[in-house]
């Protein structure tokens, strides 16, 4: 994925005095998701984590049908229907209003390759936040990549699992899928996988799991908003490919609904606000 399609902020084409605000001051939040013929799958969860972080952060109120709606004009500014689309929202210095920047780049896909997970103890600030502090994110992600792992792991004090630099993370056990439980952010593809496999009736469960026990679960799979990658490592303990539990984690997610950026409930009198 490169270059981008469109930027807008606040509704209009972004300018670098718009652009200058969240490249200098780091603050802020956001969210991406996938985008394919104008619909996302769990945007309804992705307004919701939006709203919810704008007023924790900020102390205010963003409205749904304002991000609705510029998320619909950035997509038709670029004239695209498939992007893969980033909302952010931050607080110009002496306002008390949200600004919202939305960007529209081409749609990807999780890479083909299992990933190979090198362990850290870290925890992130704020984790149940998708915040814009993402660099000790990337700076684990090349620790890693320096020892010949593709990405970084992170664990708590006393050795429980958190979660990935952008994923989440699920171990397949003969009891089915267990959901590592940590300070970590729960993201939308792991809340949409969560209900689709209770819907096909795949055993899950949610709960606390050490570093030490992961040689115990026959293999692992990430994700995030590009969709699902099975793990193929995690330091020295290596996974075997399980196509058919791969399989069934896929079609939990394939069962989940598409949802239209744009609504009739998006009112044109609700932007602002």
């Amino acid at each position: 994925m490169s270059g981008w399609l469109a930027l807008l902020c606040d509704g209009a084409p972004a300018t670098a005095q718009d652009l200058a605000v969240p490249a200098l001051l780091n603050d802020g939040h956001f969210s991406t998701l996938q985008v394919r013929d104008g619909a996302a799958r769990g945007f309804d969860l992705h307004l919701q984590r939006l709203c919810d972080a704008t007023r924790q952060l900020f102390d205010a109120e963003l409205a749904p049908a304002r991000v609705r709606r510029d998320c619909a004009a950035a997509l038709a500014a670029a004239g695209v229907r498939d992007a893969t689309l980033r909302a952010t929202v931050f607080r110009r210095p002496g306002t008390d209003a949200p600004s919202l920047l939305v960007s529209i780049a081409p749609p990807a896909e999780p890479p083909p390759l299992p990933l190979r997970l090198k362990s850290f103890g870290y925890v992130r600030a704020l984790p149940g936040i998708k915040h814009v502090g993402t660099f000790p994110l990337f700076h684990h992600r090349r620790l890693a990549e320096r020892a010949g792992f593709d990405d970084a792991l992170f664990v708590a004090p006393g050795g429980h699992i958190c979660e990935a630099t952008v994923w989440n993370l699920g171990f397949f056990g003969d009891d089915g899928v267990t959901w590592p439980q940590g300070p970590a952010l729960r993201g939308v593809t792991e809340r949409l996988l969560q209900a689709g496999l209770d819907a096909a009736g795949v055993p899950q469960a949610a709960r606390p799991v050490r570093l030490a026990e992961v040689g115990a679960f026959r293999g692992a799979f990430a994700c995030n908003a590009r969709g699902l990658q099975p793990v193929a490592a995690i330091d020295a303990v290596r996974y075997a490919r399980d196509d058919a539990s791969l399989d069934a984690v896929a079609r939990a997610l394939d069962a989940q609904p598409w949802q239209p950026i744009a609504a009739a409930d998006a009112a044109a009198g609700e932007h602002g606000r």
